[in-house]
């Protein structure tokens, strides 16, 4: 559909008159409203918010930071200024969108673990690698770093354009000249309307090597680009593990992730003793955190081959891990731990930048370096050109200077008795010619001709103080115009020659690595790369000793293991109210198996069970169980067992044991159900039949084989009811008949059950005479 006009009558709704009142009602039509306000929103948030500069890697709110705090000249020499000070100006004066946001943007330019090249220098309180909040802006002061200020070196000479700010009473910068490739040296992240950008810091000598060989050679390949920058250079270090070959795919096509891990190395304690010093945590990982979940890893036991964690972190990072024992292997305790903890991750890259300011592109590694290389040629012929212009405009006042010098006496008298000096001086007839003798080979330029001057001079000359007559030397004055001549000539040669130009970017950047590259303390690497490895990660339960064990769980959902194997059929004891549900014999090195109504299974392991002094605990703190659900059944688990599930619906399948082990705490779905139904019984397949009796007292006996195995659904329909759902199902072997217990704790045994045997999905006859009331097999 369009929003084009027909011919047809009502095609639309009448819109307002641009005449009408301005109290009148608006009329629009809804679907072209919400389109063209949601994409205005959604331009906006793309371009002013979320994603940064491919030319200078900034968003918005960053190089608005850099240049308030460039008008309060907050060089790298200058004093410190209260951080609520940028901050306020920024918001008054180029940012108006809270001082909160614009403070903790500030903040984290100056966190050492979170950018690569701080842009700022802060003092006080700015946070710290364990997630804790920089102090609140009154309390800290900042000021910029060099390499800021190498990102703004230009801004006075024309070199970017600017625009007003907000509420047009100041300018500002659209881009910064940006002198090293910021986006990538310092990364970038962000998440826009439908889109998103996760740039991960690189090392900037490898950067200025990867810029220079493109200079060298515009169609330099990927893989000679990835040579040169093998990848990103984390603030925090690390070790990156990821393979040559997917480092080179994620560069070439813009998106991918990195594997990152942490740096350890083994402390020898002495007697044969030892612990693990971590001294490097991937990048963007707090360390309270990560202390935390490997304190929680201790508890629950997920790697026993760790005993304790401390964290003894002072300015450095300093996570000490010891092992259970000296015999424990170092490197399988911590391929263990990197498995399940943040010791190891994944950054994803998504390339995802503004070209030129304006369009969204996903780009790769090439693309984002040349249009960082192509925003430096524009920058230096700008510069360039406006030093030219004032090189010419210089020649011209010296021009009139030295009119002035060769005629001190007239423009002495002009000044002192005319009316109007400007418009007299303008109006003679200069004499151009030079009082003392001169050659020609004194000169790098020839004298000056005959001729009025130009208003420029003549400005120039009126503006000049008395005291500068004295230093009105003919020399002197040739002197500064050769210079000025030879500089002019080079610029325009510079202007006129692409190969002059890229020639002096390669001089620039090469700078740059000087100021910033490996010879010095911030430029030298910090990430390392390494193969990954390969480490056998035993099985929990090969690591625990293998004991008896009792496990029992009340109806309330309390559960407990008991040392040995107590006699199922022992009064345990159980809270006021509470009743025991199950009991079962296991040993430590079990996996126990619970089975909700809500159709999912969840894994405990015998050895994490709580002791059997006590009354136990809730297995809602160990599982995600929901409160709403109930516990159907409790089993060990055994390898190569299948197991019948079904639901109150008589849906129902057959699963491999090995299929209900959850790797997690909330579980495994296995059983789907339908609105309003709930998962019935979980019963061990025996036998070659099933025999199942609904609500309705109708049993059904059918071949196992008519049922499908499957890991995961809503499963088939087991028994057809008029009325009512399935009540309870037990597997058999047809030959030996079917076994019951009737109320009265005699056990009735039915041989032929050729009466109830039919095909699955049907409705099934009564059940045999005494069969329990509660339609229970068991």
């Amino acid at each position: 559909m369009t929003d084009e006009p027909t011919d047809e009558p009502n095609d639309k709704p009448e819109e307002t008159p641009i005449d009408a009142p301005l109290d009148a009602p608006l009329a629009e039509p809804l679907r072209r409203a919400l389109g063209e306000r949601y994409l205005q929103y959604a331009l906006s948030t793309i371009m002013h918010r979320a994603l940064p500069d491919a030319r200078d890697g900034m968003k918005p709110v960053h190089r608005r930071i850099l240049y308030a705090m460039r008008e309060l000249r907050l060089g790298p020499d200058s004093r410190f200024r209260k951080s609520s000070k940028i901050s306020g100006d920024v918001m008054g004066n180029y940012h108006p969108h809270g001082d909160a946001a614009i403070y903790d943007a500030m903040a984290r330019l100056a966190q050492d673990f979170n950018v690569r090249y701080p842009l700022v220098d802060g003092q006080g309180n700015f946070g710290n690698i364990d997630g804790d909040n920089p102090a609140a802006s009154r309390y800290t002061e900042a000021r910029l770093t060099a390499a800021a200020e190498a990102l703004m070196d230009g801004l006075t000479e024309n070199a970017v354009d600017f625009r007003d700010n907000y509420d047009g009473t100041l300018t500002e910068p659209v881009v910064l000249p940006a002198a090293f490739p910021n986006l990538l040296a310092n990364g970038a992240s962000g998440i826009a309307v439908g889109m998103a950008t996760n740039i991960p810091p690189h090392n900037l000598d490898e950067l200025v090597s990867g810029c220079q060989a493109m200079i060298r050679d515009p169609g330099l390949s990927d893989e000679a680009l990835v040579e040169l920058i093998p990848g990103p250079d984390f603030p925090t270090g690390g070790i990156i593990v990821e393979p040559r070959e997917s480092i080179l795919e994620t560069y070439r096509t813009g998106r991918g992730a990195f594997r990152l891990r942490a740096r350890w190395n083994i402390e020898d304690l002495g007697r044969g003793t030892w612990q693990v010093v971590v001294t490097e945590i991937p990048y963007q990982v707090q360390k309270s955190k990560l202390i935390e979940k490997l304190a929680e890893v201790i508890q629950l036991k997920k790697v026993p081959l760790l005993a304790d964690v401390r964290d003894e972190s002072a300015d450095d990072v300093r996570i000490v891990l010891e092992p259970r024992s000296k015999n424990v292997d170092a490197e399988q305790m911590m391929g263990m731990l990197m498995r399940v903890s943040d010791l190891e991750i994944r950054f994803s890259l998504n390339m995802n930048v503004l070209i030129d300011g304006r369009t969204p592109r996903v780009c790769s590694l090439k693309d984002v370096l040349r249009a960082f290389l192509d925003h430096r040629r524009e920058v230096l012929q700008r510069r360039s050109q406006h030093r030219l212009d004032k090189i010419d405009h210089r020649l011209e006042v010296l021009e009139g200077f030295i009119i002035a010098f060769l005629n001190l006496d007239r423009v002495i008298d002009i000044i002192r008795y005319d009316e109007d000096p400007k418009a007299a001086l303008m109006r003679e007839e200069w004499d151009r010619t030079f009082k003392r003798a001169m050659t020609e080979e004194d000169y790098l330029t020839p004298p000056p001709s005959e001729g009025e001057l130009t208003e420029v001079q003549a400005e120039a000359i009126l503006n000049m103080r008395l005291r500068s007559l004295r230093r009105l030397e003919e020399m002197e004055l040739r002197r500064e115009r050769d210079e000025l001549m030879r500089e002019r000539e080079g610029l325009q040669d510079l202007l006129d020659s692409e190969s002059l130009q890229w020639t002096r970017i390669a001089q620039e950047l090469e700078k740059v690595r000087d100021q910033f590259g490996m010879g010095t303390r911030l430029g030298a690497r910090r990430s390392t790369f390494a193969e990954a490895g390969e480490v056998e990660v035993l099985a929990p339960e090969a690591m625990i000793e293998r004991e008896p064990i009792t496990v029992v769980c009340s109806k309330m959902g309390w559960i407990r293991a008991m040392k040995g194997h107590v006699a199922l059929d022992t009064e345990f004891k159980f809270k006021d109210g509470d009743e025991g549900a199950f009991a079962l014999h296991a040993e430590t090195t079990d996996k126990v198996l619970v089975f909700g109504s809500n159709g999912r299974f969840y894994t405990l392991l015998g050895a994490n069970l709580p002791g059997g002094r006590g009354m136990g605990e809730p297995v809602r703190l160990m599982v995600d169980l929901p409160n709403e659900a109930q516990i159907l059944d409790l089993f060990v688990h055994r390898p190569g067992t299948r197991m019948i599930v079904a639901s109150s619906d008589g849906d129902g399948f057959i699963v491999p044991g090995d299929e209900l082990l959850a790797q997690t705490r909330s579980g495994k779905q296995v059983l789907n159900l339908r609105d309003g139904a709930r998962a019935l019984v979980c019963r061990t397949v025996t036998g070659d039949h099933v025999a199942t009796v609904g609500e309705n007292r109708k049993m059904l006996v059918f071949p196992l084989s008519e049922l499908p195995e499957m890991g995961r659904g809503k499963g088939v329909r087991l028994q057809k009811f008029k009325d009512g759902g399935l009540s309870d199902l037990t597997t058999l072997t047809l030959a030996e008949g079917l076994s019951w217990k009737d109320p009265a704790g005699r056990t009735r045994h039915e041989p032929d059950l050729t009466e109830w045997l039919a095909k699955r999905a049907a409705a099934g006859r009564m059940a045999p005479r005494g069969f329990p009331r509660d339609n229970r097999f068991s």
